[in-house]
């Protein structure tokens, strides 16, 4: 009960702060960890609950945006396969090996959301459509195989990709992100339901507060959001760090 309290409000939280300016999956996944769970099952738990509110998010963006499938069709494939990579590689991970790279990983995550939008706007210029066809793609299986192994700031990497690098403008850049997004979240969660890591009741619990989140954060008009969620960001890591190197 205690991992209920403590994750589904965290969950609803990373959903809300998700929608708003991204880097909700820098909350979604500590909590599992400070609630206790083993980090091989709060990885995999924080998918199913992760890739249920992507999925909402992703139609109600989808809905009203034209998508360029000569584009994402094969970048969805390629973002299944390298998430599908991603997951089995960190099934096979010693869990003290895991916690040393997530002290690594999430501070550099947490770097490129908060400047995010800074770098986004910097860009300029144009490239090929057969450049951009190959950024995009070998964009969707790096960084898919990465969504699969860790998750946290997975949409703020697509997108600086997109923008940055295959030179697409900020509505293509962001449904092909979403797609791609959401093969990665679908294909890492059959590979730990496979492998039996997903805890299912928590999971399934933490999915209707996620999806709640998404749908009052996407549902409300914010000004400076990411000024307001930095701080929240900010203090999870902290608690986080602290309770892995307590317990290494």
């Amino acid at each position: 009960m205690i991992q209920f309290l403590i994750v589904c409000p965290m969950v609803f939280l990373a959903g809300f702060v998700d929608a708003i300016a991204g880097g909700g999956g820098l909350i979604s996944l500590p909590a599992y960890l400070l609630a206790g769970v083993p980090m091989h099952q709060a990885i995999a738990t924080n998918k199913l609950s992760s890739a249920t509110g992507t999925t909402i998010s992703t139609i109600r963006y989808c809905r009203n945006t034209k998508v360029d499938w000569s584009i994402a069709g094969p970048a969805i494939v390629l973002s299944l396969i390298g998430s599908s990579i991603g997951a089995k590689l960190t099934m096979m991970m010693p869990e003290s090996v895991l916690k040393v790279v997530l002290l690594v990983v999430l501070p550099v995550t947490a770097v490129f959301v908060f400047r995010k939008n800074a770098l986004v706007e910097k860009q300029s210029g144009s490239v090929s459509h057969r450049r951009m066809l190959l950024i995009t793609w070998i964009a969707a299986l790096a960084i898919g195989c990465y969504d699969g192994f860790y998750g946290p700031g997975t949409g703020t990497f697509l997108l600086l990709v997109m923008v940055g690098l295959a030179k697409m403008d900020m509505m293509q850049a962001a449904a092909n992100t979403k797609l791609i997004n959401l093969a990665s979240n679908i294909s890492a969660l059959a590979a730990f339901l496979i492998g039996g890591k997903v805890v299912l009741t928590l999971g399934l619990a933490a999915s209707v507060f996620s999806i709640a989140g998404h749908y009052t954060g996407s549902s409300m008009v914010m000004k400076n959001g990411t000024k307001i969620v930095k701080p929240i960001i900010l203090v999870v890591l902290v608690l986080l760090f602290l309770k892995v190197i307590f317990d290494l």
